[in-house]
């Protein structure tokens, strides 16, 4: 490339990141679309709606528990950071992220009611075909007609085993005379009709809708008719944010000082190459933001999603470190910068598409069957994934080569390697074993002793549910003074820290969300309340609430990190040719977990709605960094048959990449810590856990576990070919 081809290509790389850069900050258009305020945000950091349900006569807590199930996965379609829970036992309380409008909320999702399918609308008991329990599921949607190839409007219901036998008797004794099926909802007739032919599949669809908004009308009733229990409006309101503005505009800072500390040291540490990184990093960054914005109405960022893309971050950085790491290498091998560049970019492009494939194996797995904030992470995860590895293979690669256009070629812009000692680390494994299995027999101890004096594990409010408490206070609380006036009062009562408050936009009410209180308790906080705030006791009222977090989302989110890492084993098993480099990236991850939980219960850190998110995270960023690790291992075998020093020399080869990942990783973590409200410090300080360990187990144990799983594969068959 020339001089001149070189300015041109790197002013027109610059133009566009400054164009994606000015969209993130200002947006385009009135409406700033594009922009970080067109970020669709969850409960916690913009506020949203809250909508109570009342169950309509006798109702079984088994039936509550259906009910509150399905709604659960109703709601997802709305926001995947939805939460539904318990208030008392007859009632059922669904809040929603990012709405503002609770009337519109209700017409949306609809006003439960009893759904039935029958054969004569004047009789609809005596001649039901089905009800609403079964149906799986009702989707609008739009196709061509077979016969005129115009468009047309239509719902796609799913039955259950149930369902599909009765609609198919029914449809079969229909069909011959083009009778009806008529669909009532609450007594009135929602649709009815005409059975064409006998359906005896699990899937059929209702034509004749006028249009996309009269289908989709018709499938939200059909959706929220599909419940065991009849339910009512009790009441609805617009919540504000959990955090705050405070909260919100102090993890922007932490996040913007993070990256410049982290461009500086890229710069110092790696010269040229770390510039390049740098001005990549602001295109990803700015482009997620972006992207987030265009995808507002399939995306609620909350703190689980900041997570997932601080671990985009930190993959985008790292996919840099091994390019750099590899550019190096080939100019302490002698070749010139031009041919270093090049190789380093080649050689480094494996392990990039292996480590971030694997990832988003484990995010594709975790929105497929995770529920609520893991689909949120998961979402947000994927996005930063793609985006690094555009970033890192695309902009860090063209804007480098334009530098070396322009004129800085000189090797010392760029820095060298050369290997002259290899660290033990096959001698040293035994210690790292035991090192790690103290950490881990702790953390059971600990879970065991807890386990027999109550819960395992300090769980928040979000996993064992507790009380809500609604107050009405003689003027308007902000988040800000609620955390530095309310809270210490009510703490004071319950004893406990673990307290929620979220204001009630256009009213002095705040709901105040703690532990299970007793009736002493309340009271005490009732009388603390009207004796601090001048607050009249007649009008507070106090419900128990269950958990948030769902024992479904609790389950989908275990049952998710396990076929994750079936899939991530698979993956890696038919790329790297062999079963023990499957098997030896799977376990360093389960360490990891285990590691992290046995913080959690030695040091009684919160095990709230971030906790899924953080074990989540440590998940991706510990498979990531193991994956680079056994891509120089499979290259070294090619050159050298010695296990013991394959391993030794791939490590080493590989350690300032892995140290400096996890520093640029850690800062940015850091800096949130530092910066941050209660709440994302209890997010944050488990993440700096986890990328610690997560560097420990890809540098001290997957090369290790490798080296003696391969060992022990190797003598099994060995012995198998000598009978």
């Amino acid at each position: 490339m020339s001089k001149k081809k070189g300015i041109i290509r790197l002013v027109v790389l610059l133009a566009v990141i400054a164009f994606v850069v000015y969209t993130a900050v200002s947006g385009l258009g009135s409406d700033r679309s594009g922009s970080l305020n067109d970020i669709s945000l969850g409960l916690d950091l913009r506020g949203g709606v809250s909508i109570t349900y009342e169950a309509v006569g006798d109702v079984n807590s088994q039936d509550m528990s259906d009910t509150k199930a399905k709604l659960e996965k109703r709601v997802q379609d709305y926001s995947t950071e939805a939460q539904v829970y318990f208030e008392g036992s007859d009632r059922i309380t669904v809040d929603i992220p990012g709405a503002t409008d609770a009337n519109a909320v209700l017409q949306e999702l609809g006003k439960p009611g009893t759904l039935i399918f029958c054969t004569d609308s004047s009789d609809p008991e005596g001649t039901k075909v089905m009800d609403g329990n079964q149906i799986k599921d009702a989707q609008a949607g739009a196709r061509s007609n077979a016969t005129t190839n115009a468009r047309e409007y239509v719902v796609n219901l799913t039955l259950t085993s149930d369902g599909v036998e009765a609609f198919s008797k029914a449809t079969e004794e229909l069909a011959p005379t083009k009778g009806r099926i008529y669909i009532m909802y609450n007594g009135e007739v929602l649709s009815a009709p005409t059975v064409n032919e006998h359906i005896a599949s699990d899937t059929c669809s209702i034509t004749g809708m006028g249009d996309l908004e009269a289908a989709q009308t018709l499938a939200s009733n059909i959706r929220i008719g599909a419940l065991p229990v009849q339910l009512q409006e009790m009441r609805s309101q617009v919540v504000g944010a959990k955090l705050g503005q405070d909260a919100v505009r102090t993890s922007l800072m932490a996040g913007v000082i993070g990256l410049i500390l982290v461009f500086a040291f890229m710069i110092i540490y790696y010269r040229i190459p770390g510039l390049a990184a740098s001005i990549a990093l602001v295109m990803y960054t700015a482009f997620v933001i972006v992207l987030l914005s265009a995808f507002n109405e399939e995306i609620t960022l909350t703190l689980p999603g900041i997570a997932g893309i601080i671990l985009g971050i930190g993959m985008a950085v790292d996919a840099n470190c091994i390019i750099f790491a590899r550019i190096r290498e080939e100019i302490g091998a002698g070749k010139s910068v031009r041919t270093a560049i090049d190789a380093g970019f080649a050689k480094a492009f494996s392990a990039i598409i292996d480590g971030n494939v694997t990832t988003l194996i484990a995010a594709g797995v975790l929105y497929f069957i995770g529920s609520g904030t893991v689909k949120g992470f998961a979402q947000t995860l994927a996005l930063g994934i793609v985006v690094s590895m555009f970033t890192a293979l695309v902009i860090t690669k063209n804007i480098l080569k334009s530098f070396y256009a322009v004129g800085l070629q000189d090797e010392k812009l760029y820095g060298k390697t050369v290997y002259t000692k290899t660290f033990n680390f096959i001698g040293k494994r035994k210690l790292f074993y035991s090192a790690s299995g103290i950490v881990i027999a702790i953390g059971i101890v600990a879970m065991v002793v807890s386990g027999v004096n109550g819960h395992i594990f300090n769980y928040s409010l979000d996993f064992i549910g507790g009380a809500s408490t609604s107050v009405t206070f003689n003027e308007n609380y902000s988040v800000e003074k609620l955390e530095s006036d309310v809270q210490p009062v009510v703490s004071e009562v319950t004893g406990d820290n673990d307290i929620q408050m979220t204001p009630v936009t256009g009213s002095n009410e705040v709901i105040i969300k703690t532990r299970t209180l007793t009736v002493d308790e309340r009271d005490a906080l009732y009388s603390k309340l009207s004796e601090t705030f001048g607050v009249d006791e007649s009008t507070i009222q106090t419900e128990n609430i269950s958990a948030a977090v769902s024992g479904e989302m609790k389950r989908s989110a275990i049952l998710s990190v396990i076929i994750a890492a079936i899939f991530m084993l698979i993956y890696v098993w038919i790329r790297f040719k062999e079963f023990s480099f499957g098997a030896s990236s799977v376990l360093p991850l389960l360490h990891d977990v285990f590691v992290l939980l046995a913080f959690y219960a030695v040091l009684r850190w919160t095990v709230g709605n971030t906790f899924i998110a953080c074990m989540l995270t440590l998940v991706g960023y510990s498979i990531n960094a193991t994956i680079v690790v056994f891509d120089r291992i499979r290259e070294n075998l090619h050159t050298n048959k010695n296990l013991a020093e394959v391993v030794n020399v791939s490590v080493t080869q590989t350690l300032s990449r892995s140290i400096n990942t996890s520093l640029t990783t850690l800062i940015m973590v850091v800096v949130l810590y530092i910066l941050g409200v209660t709440s994302i410090k209890e997010f944050a300080l488990p993440l700096i856990v986890g990328v610690v360990c997560g560097c420990y187990s890809s540098v001290c144990i997957a090369g290790c576990l490798w080296y003696d799983l391969k060992n022990a594969l190797d003598k099994r068959k060995a012995k198998k070919t000598s009978k």
